[in-house]
């Protein structure tokens, strides 16, 4: 993709559980400062995914989104996952000139040149770092809510 330069990898978490929301995460890394060790978070440890989560924090640009339960039982898991893939693109600090989606579907309202990676939190480094941020961050949500109940 000669001359694009703020490229964001999504990613969500949650889509799979019976309870609590699905959290995704656009994530546009800085070519000159990527993390060592960015990976499928299925494919890393707690403690693994936990360290890398405040370097992402710190050396990349993150925006975060949620689609809540009520929300998943009234439009459907993957309506949900691209409402919160959506709002993670809308709360970076930039938009980015491309988006590389993890899965095989785009979200259809998606305002930004787009294009989905089956297996991509395997194979792009962004979506790596996305996968990382959305799973820790729902983990957060999940252990909080099960204080609660």
């Amino acid at each position: 993709m000669r001359g694009v330069v703020r490229v964001a990898g999504v990613d969500e978490a949650g889509r799979g559980p019976l309870a609590g929301p699905v959290v995704a995460a656009a994530v546009i890394l800085n070519p000159m400062d990527i993390p060592k060790g960015l990976n499928d978070s299925k494919a890393l440890s707690r403690a693994k995914r936990e360290a890398l989560y405040p370097e992402i924090m710190a050396r990349a640009q993150v925006g975060v989104g949620e689609a809540n339960a009520e929300e998943i039982d009234r439009i459907n898991i993957l309506c949900a996952s691209h409402c919160a893939m959506v709002r993670a693109i809308d709360n970076l600090p930039q938009v980015p000139q491309h988006v590389l989606v993890d899965g095989s579907i785009v979200p259809p309202t998606l305002r930004v040149p787009a294009e989905a990676i089956i297996k991509g939190d395997a194979r792009s480094l962004s979506i790596a770092a996305a996968s990382i941020v959305a799973k820790v961050r729902r983990d957060a949500i999940m252990a909080h809510l099960a204080k609660k109940f």
